[in-house]
């Protein structure tokens, strides 16, 4: 199992993994052609030096991948905290411990860089990710809300 950060070439391979499931299927487009919106997102986080689209490969395939976002606040003493996101790992791969390695080496990335704090979100429509969280140490803090701007 390897981790890097993501190449544009990747994108369809991630647009499937985020669309593998109940509610990623009802919001992405995965396919051979992608829409446009994807790669300006993309172009997006790739110049943001706060921001890393990260895969994980096994046997040389993308098995999974995730967001890194790095958040300077001045809370915490003006600590950086880290923000996952987009947490997904192949359907055929699920339940071998790769999601705990992901989740693992964020949390490395965060400490080498000084952050105070990781944080993430998952909908509640996602039990088993919620419970997954919890196994290895996350604790439902806060309450999250959002507000959609627009329905996708």
């Amino acid at each position: 199992m390897t981790f890097r950060e993501a190449t544009v070439a990747d994108l369809p391979q991630i647009v499937r993994l985020l669309a593998d499931d109940p509610l990623g299927v009802t919001r992405e487009t995965p396919g051979d052609e992608i829409p446009e919106a994807y790669f300006a997102a993309f172009t997006a986080i790739e110049k943001d030096p706060n921001n890393q689209v990260i895969v994980a490969e096994v046997d040389g395939a993308i098995a999974g991948t995730l967001q890194l976002t790095y958040i300077p606040g001045l809370t915490y003493t003006g600590g950086e905290r880290a923000q996952i996101e987009g947490v997904r790992v192949a359907s055929d791969h699920r339940g071998i411990g790769l999601g705990q390695h992901m989740i693992d080496w964020a949390i490395e990335r965060a400490r080498e860089r000084g952050c105070r704090v990781v944080q993430l979100t998952t909908d509640r429509q996602r039990p088993q990710a919620i419970r997954f969280y919890q196994k290895i140490g996350f604790r439902p803090s806060h309450m999250g809300m959002k507000y959609h701007l627009r329905d996708n």
